[in-house]
């Protein structure tokens, strides 16, 4: 891989991974269009999360400084029961990553077909939503079990994350903004994880993989750039209720995947 190839794909993975489309599915549409395939897609796709991850940390710094001061005051508050929230909606996404690595890694070999039908999936779970009646809950103890199953399910390459996660959210009667928030913070603690252990694996051998350590940082800086922007753009659209802008998208993206394979 390049490190043009890295950047358009660093692109790719900031603006997909807020945006209800896919990020992973994009990679490999943008992995197999740009014939960048190899077996060092995972890697790559790891640290291209690991930027997305940080621009979240940008965007909801504030929230994240309150959570981190309420918790350290060791009182059930809100915080507290939200912190612990997050940490059940990372338990199936755990699962996942212990006892399915090998099952995970075979998926991202540029399967269109594959994306294609996922993202299908993506664009009926996001349809439904949007006809799904607006709720005022917040995210309770078993919803963000349910939600965290949703995001387990995301690991298939062309299940949105951000998509399923919010969209589970909303048919589960939970009010928009709140939602886009638990979605986004849910994610940092797997995805900071697996890039450490990612990251640690490639510092220990790197020439036992074929991406140069340029083209990972050309494709992290355009990924966090990117994600940034993203970030702050897809809270004001699940705000406004858009989704079916987006629905529409993955399935029409996913049907030419299909033919295309």
């Amino acid at each position: 891989m390049s490190w043009i190839e890295a950047l358009i794909l660093g692109i790719i993975q900031g603006l997909t991974e807020f945006l209800p489309v896919s990020s992973s599915g994009h990679l490999e549409i943008g992995s197999v269009l740009l014939d960048a395939q190899s077996s060092d897609n995972l890697l790559f796709a790891v640290v291209v999360h690991l930027a997305t991850a940080l621009a979240t940390i940008a965007v909801f710094k504030n929230d994240i400084l309150e959570l981190l001061k309420d918790i350290l005051k060791f009182q059930w508050n809100e915080s507290t029961q939200f912190a612990t929230k997050i940490l059940i909606s990372m338990v199936p996404v755990f699962v996942v990553a212990v006892f399915f690595k090998d099952q995970i890694e075979a998926l991202f070999i540029g399967n269109l077909a594959l994306v294609g039908s996922m993202l299908l999936v993506t664009g009926g779970l996001l349809l439904f939503a949007h006809f799904k009646k607006d709720g005022d809950r917040s995210v309770g103890f078993l919803g963000a079990m349910v939600i965290g199953l949703a995001q387990a399910f995301a690991v298939l390459p062309g299940i949105s994350r951000s998509g399923s996660t919010i969209a589970t959210a909303l048919i589960l009667g939970v009010e928009r903004s709140k939602a886009a928030r638990f979605s986004f913070l849910m994610v940092l603690i797997p995805i900071l994880g697996a890039s450490l252990l990612e990251l640690l694996d490639y510092s220990e051998n790197p020439t036992a993989h074929s991406i140069d350590l340029i083209s990972l940082i050309v494709g992290f800086v355009a990924a966090f750039i990117a994600g940034f922007v993203a970030c702050k753009w897809m809270i004001k659209i699940v705000r406004k209720g858009k989704l079916t802008y987006f629905a529409a998208y993955c399935f029409v993206v996913g049907l030419i995947a299909i033919v295309a394979s």
